[in-house]
C-alpha cells in the first residue's frame, strides 16, 4: 500500500473536521464551533488550511488576515455565518503508531475501527510503547489506543511481535460489551 493510498483511508474518516460559523464581533472574526457551542477566534487558524463552504461545495483555502481566504485563482472574504471546517489534527502518538505498522495490519486496523462506527479522530488517548523501542531489533509490547464517538467508548489494545516475522494483534472491546479481536501475522 502506497503513502498515497494510507492517506486516502485517513481523509475520508467521519468527524474528521470541525465544523462551525464564523461572526464578525468586535472588529475580530470569531469562530463558533457547531458541535460544543464553544467560541474561538479565527485568528488561532491564521495561515491555515481551511474550507469555507460556498456556492453549494466546500472549498479549501488558505486563511489569511482579516477574514480572507485565499483560493488558488482568487481570494474569498468571509461574511457573517460563513459555514467553515478545518481538518482536526490527530493524537500524535496515534498518528505516530499508524505510520509504525504496516499497511496490511495498518488497513485491517482501519476498517475494522470504522465497521465499529468509530473513527481515528474521535482517539481521545494513545500510548504508543513502539517510540520506546526504537533502538531495538525485536519488538513486542503492547499499546492502548481509547476511541469515544459520542455514543460508545471502544478501547483497543495492540499486541505486537516484531521478530522475523510481524504480527499484529488488535482486541477491540466496546462500552457496550462488544468485542472484536482481528490478528495479521506476516
Amino acid at each position: 500500500m502506497r503513502k498515497q493510498q494510507r492517506n486516502k483511508l485517513i481523509q475520508h474518516q467521519q468527524r474528521a473536521f470541525t465544523e462551525g460559523t464564523v461572526e464578525y464581533i468586535n472588529e475580530q472574526w470569531v469562530f463558533f464551533d457547531e458541535e460544543t457551542d464553544e467560541a474561538t477566534l479565527l485568528n488561532a487558524w491564521l495561515n491555515e488550511e481551511i474550507e469555507v463552504y460556498v456556492y453549494n461545495r466546500w472549498r479549501k483555502g488558505l486563511l489569511k488576515n482579516d477574514g480572507m481566504i485565499g483560493f488558488r485563482q482568487e481570494d474569498y472574504y468571509l461574511k457573517d455565518k460563513d459555514l467553515i471546517r478545518f481538518r482536526k489534527r490527530l493524537v500524535y502518538s496515534l498518528e505516530q503508531l499508524l505510520g509504525e505498522i504496516n499497511d496490511d495490519a495498518f488497513c485491517q486496523f482501519i476498517v475494522n475501527l470504522n465497521s465499529l462506527h468509530f473513527s481515528i479522530y474521535d482517539c481521545i488517548y494513545c500510548y504508543n510503547h513502539l517510540n520506546f523501542l526504537t533502538e531495538s531489533s525485536q519488538k513486542s509490547g503492547v499499546n492502548f489506543i481509547v476511541f469515544d464517538n459520542g455514543d460508545n467508548i471502544c478501547s483497543v489494545q495492540h499486541h505486537f511481535v516484531y521478530y522475523e516475522t510481524k504480527s499484529d494483534r488488535f482486541e477491540f472491546t466496546l462500552s457496550s460489551g462488544k468485542r472484536m479481536v482481528i490478528e495479521k501475522i506476516g
